[in-house]
């Protein structure tokens, strides 16, 4: 990766270029593990340029071919704390997902879920004097969104238009070919910590990999365990993770917002270590084994044995109920719920016509969080498995890998984003894209 790459744009080409070759991995770079799927795409001819503004534009079919997963070392809340542990694990994943495809592969799609993600809504509009909407007009009216001064040390990951209105009729998805007086934009972009990406651009340039583009775990989640018509009538989206809990809002099939709580899983196996003074790897097993969130009168009689931390199982056996490991593990799963709640509320979750919640990722499988949920969050919660993936193992295919199945998606059919737009440069707004386009040059 020593070539300087312009711009989010430049990544965009080379996704193209990869899927016509054939071959592309997914990274999903966790705090609790590293995912690597790799992607083969049904010849040249599968791929298609974007053909319509969408979710499903520029649709290509794929299966996977290669799978691998290793524990994630030197990331923390989403991001990269140690480089030289974050490079082994990355590594070792990709490593082994190109010996199960017996295949090599140079660009990777890649998704994390720290770096304090904000979302902002644009809007923009324009003169079109009664004439039709060509493409360029589309780039006018992006280019005319006023954008927010998001800060410094600030990037836009995702900028994404959601939705076109031609003089009083609104809500159109594309409005090329058709013909007005007046046209608007609304669009979402979602901005993270710039030092963030930085640190994930240089680790996975260390490892001889090309970036061919980078999404939010947040939404690429909710790509994967929002059915089609939660997508399209409004649903929020809790991917609880290792060491973060992403969520993100859609409605007709665009994600509108997204945020992060810098608590997950690990937390929780933290708290057990912690309450029980056992080391975490046999915290990590009894969450996994006896854990849960809703007590019944059968906990109190239910003993689990643990170990201790001199080694001698005689002297350190010892048991606990598992009504005692729920009263440790209970209040950590409340307080991120009501983290999440406080999040959804800010974003004015409740204004849209449907407020399905949909939990997803490795700690949503704690037994009882369907009970618990819907007290904190609202009725209409369910938990959720990522869609089917063609070629996806069966080890692959639980919550935990809602956010890799979902790159799979973006990877597969973006939606359009500015930068897909030939954005006339006299037309950026004074704090707009240009700040972001200079970064990406001096960055690559």
């Amino acid at each position: 990766m020593n070539q300087l790459y312009a711009s989010q744009r430049a990544m965009r080409q080379m996704r193209r270029a990869a899927i016509q070759r054939g071959l592309i991995a997914i990274l999903d770079i966790g705090t609790s593990k590293i995912s690597c799927l790799i992607l083969r795409f049904d010849g040249p001819d599968s791929f298609r340029p974007s053909d319509g503004i969408g979710p499903m534009a520029g649709q290509s079919t794929f299966r996977v071919i290669g799978a691998a997963t290793t524990r994630s070392r030197g990331v923390r809340f989403g991001e990269i704390d140690s480089m030289p542990e974050a490079e082994r694990a990355i590594r070792t994943a990709v490593q082994a997902a190109q010996k199960m495809a017996g295949e090599r592969v140079d660009h990777v799609i890649a998704c994390f879920s720290g770096g304090a993600p904000r979302s902002y809504g644009l809007a923009g509009e324009i003169d079109l004097g009664g004439e039709m909407v060509r493409e360029q007009e589309v780039s006018r009216v992006l280019a005319a969104a006023e954008v927010p001064d998001y800060g410094e040390g600030r990037e836009v990951l995702h900028a994404q238009p959601v939705n076109f209105a031609i003089d009083h009729r609104t809500g159109l998805s594309d409005p090329r070919g058709q013909i007005g007086n007046r046209l608007a934009a609304d669009m979402h972009m979602l901005t993270v910590d710039a030092a963030v990406i930085r640190n994930l651009l240089y680790c996975i340039k260390r490892c001889d990999l090309e970036l061919a583009g980078l999404a939010s775990a947040a939404y690429v989640s909710g790509l994967s365990a929002l059915v089609e018509d939660e997508q399209e009538l409004g649903a929020a989206c809790i991917d609880m993770g290792g060491g973060t809990t992403s969520l993100s809002i859609f409605i007709r099939k665009h994600m509108i917002y997204a945020d992060c709580v810098r608590m997950g899983g690990e937390h929780v196996t933290l708290d057990i270590s912690k309450g029980l003074q056992v080391p975490l790897a046999t915290a990590e097993r009894i969450k996994t084994f006896y854990g849960g969130v809703v007590a019944t009168g059968m906990d109190d009689r239910e003993m689990i044995e643990i170990g201790g931390r001199t080694g001698d199982w005689e002297h350190d056996r010892r048991t606990v109920s598992r009504a005692e490991l729920i009263g440790i593990m209970r209040p950590r799963v409340e307080e991120i719920l009501e983290e999440v709640r406080v999040r959804l509320d800010a974003a004015g979750f409740e204004h849209l016509p449907s407020q399905q919640i949909v939990l997803t990722g490795g700690a949503s499988q704690i037994p009882g969080l369907d009970t618990l949920a819907p007290k904190i969050l609202g009725q209409q919660v369910r938990i959720g498995r990522p869609l089917r993936v063609q070629g996806l193992p069966q080890a692959a295919t639980g919550a935990g890998f809602a956010s890799s199945v979902g790159l799979c998606l973006f990877a597969a059919h973006p939606q359009d984003e500015w930068w897909d737009f030939e954005i006339p440069v006299e037309g950026y707004p004074a704090r707009s894209l240009k700040r972001a386009v200079k970064w990406f040059k001096e960055n690559w």
